[in-house]
């Protein structure tokens, strides 16, 4: 005879939810940050493999380097976007300060749009010293390389702005705006530089141009809406600098931070792209977007969980912090641990079924597990990040930044120059393992301590199963399957994992329990 649970049981276990159960506004904006990184994540799935087509490898090894060269200006983003984040975190939950939030994103924006116009200039004055000196172009010619080195400079001064306005509106709550943005213009950019290469010119100038008007028309939305987004003003905004001293510490430590997180994060692709010719970049861009699921479902829970965690520290509730932090922990560990296991061990039969070339797949595949391995460990540590930012101790990311730069910068000039680009994407799973064995004990060394075991923990409980029913499915996935049931194999492998993880983790399945047993509740 089946057994039901009391009603006291089902009330019980409904109030054990989540927190995200209990700041609904918080859960929309986590789906709604999933979302948009799913979608942009489905659009380079579809387009990336038909922009190597139109364009071939060489040229698509361009777009790696201004993808690389985006991410390695940030470094004079001076924090101010980490900054925005933080500040309108705080602002939302101090109504009475509207004039001097919109003070502060008046004055940082006049700063923020002079260093865009700064860089672009910079970049397409560089131009024919790049093409010449910097990039092996291989078979293209050095003066097509010229133009799109130019027109990524020209790019840069309308991409350059977004993360600044990305910063405040999350800071703001704004993320289902936000990534109502990201997917309209994810697909506006993606399908529409697709149709250019199919039917107007299947040339890298054609495919930059498209770029540089559809991220002008981007940027004009993202500054209308912030400055929407806004409380009203009772006077007009004005240029504060008292606002700008009032940020200087954190906003100091967060450009030291920043920049030393982009020569961990982008100086592989830096020494590979003057190493290497554009064909090997190329391979070693198509593996690092191969792993851009794990990173993009990371910075969306980051995203969603650090305003939140700055409003809790900023309102003193540390028994919510707590709550959050774990249960948040405990997400990110079975959205991204089942997707990078199955991404790591399938790396190159995913990618020839998603390249259609055999020869990328090959090459690339031993580079992505390796960035995948990495990935997921620097994904799984954005946690602890969020809550140093949170209390605004930039200090310790700066010291253990500045520390793994040291060592990673010429171990992996060493191994590049010596093993290729395996080897540099070796240095970087071997980064983020040590970035992990030193940041998580002195992050709960000065917050929330005692609470390092009990972090770890959460990760290590839906590893063991991830990792059992995945390296399983690896030996029964054969290459003689067809491809239809390979990928049902594979998707299957995913949603067997995940499932294990989400079981094995408390607080999930709690939740999971809660919306099964919720028609139960009895009506008052």
């Amino acid at each position: 005879m089946p057994c039901f649970p009391s009603l006291p049981v089902v009330n019980q276990l409904i109030k054990a939810s989540l927190e995200l159960k209990r700041f609904p506004r918080f859960r929309h904006r986590l789906l709604a940050n999933l979302a948009g990184s799913a979608w942009s994540t489905l659009m380079q799935l579809v387009c990336v493999p038909l922009y190597i087509r139109f364009l071939g490898i060489e040229a698509f090894g361009l777009i790696g380097f201004y993808l690389m060269s985006q991410a390695v200006l940030q470094v004079l983003d001076l924090g101010l976007s980490p900054t925005m984040n933080r500040e309108m975190a705080r602002y939302s939950v101090q109504p009475e300060k509207g004039d001097e939030a919109r003070d502060l994103v008046r004055t940082l924006e006049l700063g923020y749009w002079l260093i865009g116009i700064l860089i672009s200039a910079a970049l397409v004055a560089a131009s024919p010293w790049v093409a010449t000196h910097w990039i092996k172009s291989g078979s293209l010619p050095v003066s097509n390389v010229r133009e799109a080195v130019m027109l990524i400079g020209v790019l840069a001064l309308f991409q350059w702005p977004v993360s600044f306005y990305q910063g405040g509106l999350m800071g703001l709550g704004q993320q289902v705006l936000y990534n109502g943005l990201v997917i309209s213009f994810s697909t506006l950019s993606n399908v529409g530089a697709v149709l250019i290469l199919w039917r107007v010119s299947p040339t890298i100038r054609a495919f930059f141009l498209w770029l540089v008007a559809t991220s002008a028309v981007k940027t004009v939305f993202f500054v209308t809406f912030l400055w929407k987004s806004l409380r009203p003003a009772t006077r007009p905004s004005r240029f504060d600098f008292e606002r700008v001293r009032s940020i200087a510490s954190f906003a100091v430590g967060m450009s030291g931070i920043t920049a030393s997180a982009l020569v961990l994060t982008q100086s592989d692709k830096v020494i590979l792209s003057k190493v290497f010719s554009l064909r090997v970049f190329g391979y070693y861009t198509i593996a690092g977007m191969f792993g851009a699921g794990v990173v993009m479902i990371a910075s969306s829970v980051f995203n969603a969980i650090y305003p939140r965690l700055s409003a809790l520290v900023a309102q003193g509730d540390e028994d919510a912090l707590i709550r959050l932090y774990h249960e948040a922990t405990q997400l990110m560990a079975v959205l991204i641990l089942p997707l990078a296991a199955v991404l790591a061990l399938f790396s190159t039969d995913i990618l020839q079924m998603w390249t259609r070339n055999a020869d990328v797949a090959r090459h690339a595949g031993p580079i992505a597990t390796l960035l995948v391995i990495g990935s997921v460990l620097n994904g799984l540590m954005n946690l602890p990040y969020s809550l140093q930012l949170a209390y605004g101790w930039t200090s310790i990311g700066l010291r253990i930044a500045i520390f793994l730069a040291i060592v990673f910068v010429p171990a992996t000039w060493f191994m590049a120059t010596k093993y290729g680009a395996v080897g540099a994407a070796s240095v970087w799973a071997a980064l983020n393992c040590v970035y992990m064995l030193i940041g998580v004990p002195l992050t709960h060394r000065r917050f929330l301590q005692g609470e390092a075991q009990r972090w770890l923990g959460e990760i290590a409980v839906p590893l063991v199963p991830v990792l059992f029913i995945v390296v399983i499915g690896r030996a029964l996935v054969v290459a003689s399957m067809s491809q239809p049931v390979a990928i049902s194999a594979i998707l299957l492998l995913l949603f067997c994992a995940t499932s294990a993880a989400a079981l094995v983790s408390s607080s999930i399945r709690r939740w999971l329990v809660s919306q099964v047993l919720r028609p139960m509740r009895p009506k008052i």
